[in-house]
């Protein structure tokens, strides 16, 4: 007996490649270069990182069509809806005060929304659907949940449970066209030199999710600020500070970094550099206050590299003997000096 057709209903919607929309330039971005148009995505980065200030100022330039950092123009202005599980409402107001002061706005021309529930569980059916008719309501451009770790009783390490809290959000981003933006934790000693997003808290699943993502960590008194973009190149890093108008509000900036010494992929360089100019055997102290790094960072710069061990009688020379004086061409530094830096550093550390 042959089989009847399937019905229209029993298939799932199909359409040959070709036919796929094609969107648009001017429709890639919520903000520019900052945050995909209707993207998911995380806000992420240890406690007191200033987390909130910069969701805040994403909402807010979003719902006012302000840049963004006073530098990334929105490309797709509209309503914003935000949450904020761990802030009362007066601080929030008071925070939006301040920023809308700073851009010379008036708060009650933005649309920008707050939800003022007392809890709100991503993990509860109910909660669910009144997030979803809300946002039908109010059809926003972006909404804002600050923090996760408040708004369910899951396990952040189980894949399984965090997927489908993460589902959800991806089916409202889709149903309502809506950037959906997550403040998010970094584990407090997370791997150095890995991906940023793979130093969220929890299952990799939120690394995984992320169509933007924004990461925020302290350096000295600097917070340096790093993206990243599932279908599009990333910015370089900024520099940013928690500055003070003339009246005392506060809000995030971007600074000049030019100043600033160089990052971690130099760390055997100037560790290199550090013992050149010690006047005396290198101890643990000296190396940290000259480099103002901690012990382990200086200790995984040598241990990182297996080559080392074709330099280490060059660095430890050097520190052994600081009024010699060693000669080496150019490129033959740059070839071995990193390598018997880090060893020589290892040494005087142990």
């Amino acid at each position: 007996m042959p089989s009847r057709p399937p019905e229209p209903s029993d298939l799932l919607p199909v359409v040959r490649a070709c036919e796929l929309d094609e969107p648009a330039a001017d429709q890639r971005w919520l903000v520019e270069s900052l945050w995909a148009r209707a993207g998911v995505g995380i806000i992420g980065g240890s406690p007191k990182s200033c987390k909130s200030f910069l969701a805040l100022d994403l909402a807010l330039s979003v719902a006012s069509s302000t840049p963004c950092l006073g530098r990334f123009e929105v490309l797709d202005s509209g309503p914003a809806l935000v949450y904020f599980a761990e802030d009362p409402p007066g601080i929030v107001r008071q925070r939006l005060s301040a920023l809308t002061r700073q851009r010379g706005l008036a708060l009650a021309r933005v649309p920008l929304h707050v939800i003022t529930a007392a809890a709100l569980r991503l993990d509860l059916e109910r909660d669910q659907h009144r997030l979803d008719r809300t946002l039908a309501a109010l059809q926003p451009r972006l909404l804002l949940l600050d923090p996760f770790v408040r708004l369910h009783r899951i396990n952040e390490n189980d894949a399984g449970e965090v997927s489908r809290v993460l589902a959800f959000l991806r089916q409202l981003q889709r149903q309502h066209d809506v950037a959906v933006v997550v403040v998010h934790h970094t584990r407090k000693n997370g791997p150095a030199g890995v991906q940023a997003g793979q130093g969220l808290r929890g299952s990799g699943d939120f690394h995984a999710w992320t169509d933007s993502a924004l990461y925020l960590r302290r350096k000295r008194d600097q917070l340096v600020l790093t993206t990243e973009h599932r279908a599009a190149p990333a910015p370089s890093p900024l520099a940013l500070a928690l500055a003070a108008s003339p009246n005392g509000d506060a809000h995030l900036e971007i600074v000049d970094s030019s100043d600033d010494p160089p990052t971690d992929l130099d760390l055997p360089g100037r560790i290199l550099g550090a013992l050149d100019q010690l006047d005396g055997p290198a101890t643990r102290e000296t190396l940290r206050a000259s480099l103002r790094v901690r012990n382990e960072r200086v200790l995984s710069a040598g241990l990182r590299d297996p080559r080392a061990d074709r330099a280490v009688a060059s660095g430890a020379s050097r520190n052994s003997h600081p009024g010699r004086s060693v000669h080496e061409p150019e490129a033959r530094s740059r070839a071995h000096g990193a390598h018997g830096a880090g060893q020589a550093a290892h040494r005087a550390l142990a």
